[in-house]
């Protein structure tokens, strides 16, 4: 009774609604109405999945309770299929009779689903060196585009357009976050993250020697890369220094060293080793402590008296060779000034 094709039935007798055909639907869950328009010429109308009839008039045929009858009237005939699933995609048929004449007309109804990630590579830590593989996966309708990007300021632009991302000899600076992002034009797109941590052994970048008066506190520094992070020992002529011993302490970061003196004694100077070390290797610098003399009391009071002692010389002033050159040129100055007042005076 409801079967049969017509493509070139009359538009007055039966108008599927051009909606239904023209857009796809969205992510799940949804749902979208299958809408029918007709004259009061139609007798009987019903609509189909495929070969199997959801509805027949206000008749349910189907026994999935997501499909309700929306209208039946003279002049619309519509259905709606609640919380769309992938499985509904699909051609539906509304065909109706007129007098006695079967007519049908079909949309096709397309399934939208928004993109999903349903498998990504755990976070990985890896020597310098190797070879790395991530993979994402991803679902949706229309397929997903998978991208990867490295979250890094050096980074620019994508690092694969593809679920799988290999890197050759990975080094330090690739280090970090790794993005991996799924869309389509359903909805926005879909991001996870993978940490990937790269192991070096250290390296000293910086080792500084330094002078301190004997009495004084001093410190030395001692700055290492490394991951793992770095662990650090203080040697002075081949002999490692303890932790804790008397007057000096060793203080360390995950990426600094310190020693520090308390009261510096003459017993204190000399060449000190920095041993950075993790799993990976070891480095090692050498570190000065000098002496630096302080100036003493009496070359403070030498250095007043010579202040004092010393004319003040202002501007167009020519400077002094020696002290004893300024003497010789002050007594040849005054010598013709001694003449012409003995002159004056007889």
């Amino acid at each position: 009774m409801f079967s049969g094709n017509s493509p070139d039935q009359p538009q007055q007798h039966l108008e599927l609604c051009q909606t239904a055909a023209s857009h796809a639907l969205p992510g799940l869950p949804n749902q979208k109405p299958l809408e029918c328009t007709i004259d009061n010429r139609v007798t009987r109308v019903a609509w189909l999945n495929r070969s199997t009839i959801l509805y027949a008039g206000n008749d349910k045929w189907c026994l999935d309770p997501r499909v309700v009858l929306l209208s039946n009237t003279q002049t619309q005939y519509s259905i709606e299929i609640q919380n769309v699933d992938v499985y509904d995609e699909g051609p539906y048929t509304c065909s109706v009779q007129t007098d006695n004449h079967p007519k049908t007309s079909r949309v096709h109804l397309i399934v939208q689903v928004s993109p999903k990630i349903v498998e990504i590579s755990s976070d990985i830590s890896i020597n310098e060196g190797n070879n790395i593989s991530l993979t994402c996966i991803a679902t949706g309708r229309p397929e997903p585009t998978v991208t990867w990007r490295h979250i890094s300021p050096k980074a620019v632009g994508f690092v694969s357009e593809d679920e799988y991302l290999e890197i050759q000899g990975i080094t330090r600076e690739q280090s970090g976050d790794y993005e991996c992002s799924a869309s389509n034009d359903v909805a926005a797109p879909v991001v996870r993250r993978v940490k990937v941590t790269v192991n070096y052994p250290p390296y000293i970048s910086e080792a500084k020697g330094t002078g301190v008066p004997v009495g004084q506190k001093g410190t030395l520094q001692c700055e290492a890369s490394a991951v793992p992070s770095a662990e650090f020992q203080w040697y002075k002529d081949d002999k490692r220094l303890i932790e804790g011993k008397k007057g000096v302490k060793v203080e360390n970061r995950p990426f600094l060293s310190k020693l520090i003196f308390f009261n510096v004694s003459e017993h204190d100077y000399g060449n000190y080793t920095c041993v950075a070390s993790n799993k990976l290797g070891h480095t090692n610098a050498s570190i000065m402590l000098f002496e630096l003399n302080e100036p003493t009391s009496s070359t403070l009071l030498q250095e007043v008296k010579t202040t004092a002692l010393t004319p003040w010389k202002g501007p167009g002033a020519v400077s002094e060779v020696s002290n004893g050159t300024s003497r010789r040129a002050g007594c040849v100055w005054l010598l013709p000034l001694l003449v012409l007042h003995l002159l004056l005076k007889f």
